[in-house]
């Protein structure tokens, strides 16, 4: 009996520790209600799950910096750091004659606390051999430093190429340092940091899940893709590295399409910070080369723009609604995954009501058919408005593109689902340039011919046991 009360007490005052921090700790009162429920129900497993997945929050770069320890419980309220202590600076000359572009311009500078850096130019790949031969020519020309962070690095063919690249630029005195996140990484075997490490590459893995002490999060993952070579040449983008990217591959095997891009120019100091942030987290170590500004390269202004569970939550959110709520004439997103979050919907609903062209092409078959399925049952809430949606045909679409009108651009690894926008580490570049948006925007109208346009009616008229299967597949939504 004494025991029984014993785990009784015991139980009550770990679930009262765990809803009391999601009480005060979370934004949303769905999530903050869920796992107080989960706290109460489940005796010692429901807080155990909540420490394991419900804190989805890292502090990284701050405490890192300043050699303080992370302390897994000591989570202050979810909301970046120094927002009220940055001062937006002037837009460079070129953004002046457009006051939709200066308004971007400052919103997204006082988000992100980072300067716009002219003279970049951008070079898209449409498929995974273009990019992946660029790539590997850029690490094989490379005389000091080759940077890489990836999500999932697959041993396949494509994989051994990067492996055998990267050893052999170590070999030659090269400075290589690969960072790869503890759960993509697994998506390969054997895995590709082991092969790395055993050819004298160093390699550093993003929070790795581990048994003692306890680390096994499924969310807090790095999705960022970087490559820079040299402190001069950067590609970011959507590409994993993998065979699922190379579009020639026998018919009757997976084939994954999406957009990469070279980048160089001044922008790259900003892209090379971000990788020493996260390796400085992974590994503890600072960088050992001192960042130099690239020259100018072309035209292009850029920002980067860095988000995730830290110092770096909601920037991403803020910024996209912010874009479409400025949008004069035109919205065009391409994304795998898309759950916008509510005020995201109302900023496309407004923006199709005064009659901005809202266009949204999605993947017709999803790897993931959980998310698909909860696209499925929010759709109604854009179409009702006029908000145009378009499946494209397969392959499985993983492109990442939003364009504002005629001069601006977001590229990089992030979706628009909570999964991107609350739970992963992501990287985005902005991108202020006609040329290049136009012709990103001519990619974007050569997908759209092909694709199949979806109607309110034929949301509408899904079978009731569809529609339920969609309506419970979005319950799950924040966690897709």
């Amino acid at each position: 009996m004494n025991n029984a009360w014993f785990l009784l007490v015991a139980h009550f005052a770990l679930a009262l520790t765990s809803a009391g921090h999601a009480l005060l700790y979370k934004r949303d009162p769905r999530a903050a209600l869920g796992w107080i429920a989960v706290s109460f129900a489940y005796p010692f497993v429901g807080p155990v799950l909540y420490y394991l997945f419900g804190i989805n929050r890292l502090r990284t770069r701050a405490h890192q910096l300043k050699g303080e320890p992370v302390k897994r419980l000591k989570i202050r309220y979810e909301r970046p750091d120094n927002v009220d202590k940055f001062d937006p600076e002037n837009p460079p000359l070129a953004l002046t004659a457009d006051p939709g572009l200066v308004a971007l311009a400052r919103s997204s500078a006082a988000v992100t606390h980072r300067a716009l850096a002219d003279g970049n130019a951008l070079q898209p790949f449409f498929d995974g051999e273009t990019a992946y031969a660029a790539m590997l020519q850029a690490i094989d020309e490379a005389r000091n430093s080759v940077h890489l962070a990836t999500y999932i690095f697959e041993t396949n063919e494509t994989g051994m190429a990067f492996v055998e690249s990267l050893a052999a630029a170590r070999a030659r005195g090269v400075e290589v340092r690969v960072l790869l996140d503890g759960i993509g990484e697994l998506y390969g075997f054997p895995r590709a940091g082991t092969l790395l490490k055993r050819r004298g590459v160093k390699v550093a893995r993003f929070v790795p899940p581990r048994i003692l002490p306890p680390s096994i999060h499924i969310n807090l993952r790095n999705h960022r893709k970087l490559l820079v070579v040299d402190g001069d040449r950067c590609f970011t983008g959507g590409m994993n590295i993998g065979d699922r990217h190379l579009s020639q591959r026998p018919s009757g095997r997976q084939v994954t399409a999406d957009i990469h891009f070279q980048v160089e120019g001044p922008i790259i100091e900003q892209l090379q910070a971000a990788f020493d942030d996260d390796w400085l987290f992974a590994a503890g170590e600072a960088p050992t080369q001192a960042l130099v500004k690239p020259a100018a390269k072309g035209t292009a202004i850029c920002r980067v723009v860095t988000d995730g569970p830290n110092e770096d939550l909601g920037k991403l959110a803020m910024i996209i609604t912010g874009a479409v709520a400025l949008a004069r004439k035109r919205v065009a997103i391409m994304t795998p995954y898309f759950l916008p979050p509510p005020e995201l919907i109302n900023a496309l609903q407004a923006a199709a009501l005064r009659g901005v062209e809202v266009s949204i092409i999605l993947p017709q078959k999803s790897n993931q058919p959980l998310a698909h399925w909860a696209t499925r049952n929010m759709l109604w809430e854009l179409l009702q408005y006029g908000v145009r949606i378009y499946y494209q045909p397969p392959p499985f679409a993983h492109s990442k593109l939003l364009l504002i009108d005629e001069n601006y651009a977001h590229i990089g690894s992030a979706n628009i689902d909570p999964r991107s926008l609350r739970l992963n580490f992501e990287l985005v570049l902005e991108v202020f340039q006609q040329e290049f948006v136009t012709q990103m925007s001519a990619h974007f109208e050569r997908i759209k011919t092909t694709a199949r346009e979806e109607s309110l009616e034929g949301v509408d008229g899904r079978s009731l046991p569809v529609r339920i299967r969609d309506a419970t597949a979005w319950l799950f939504s924040p966690y897709l």
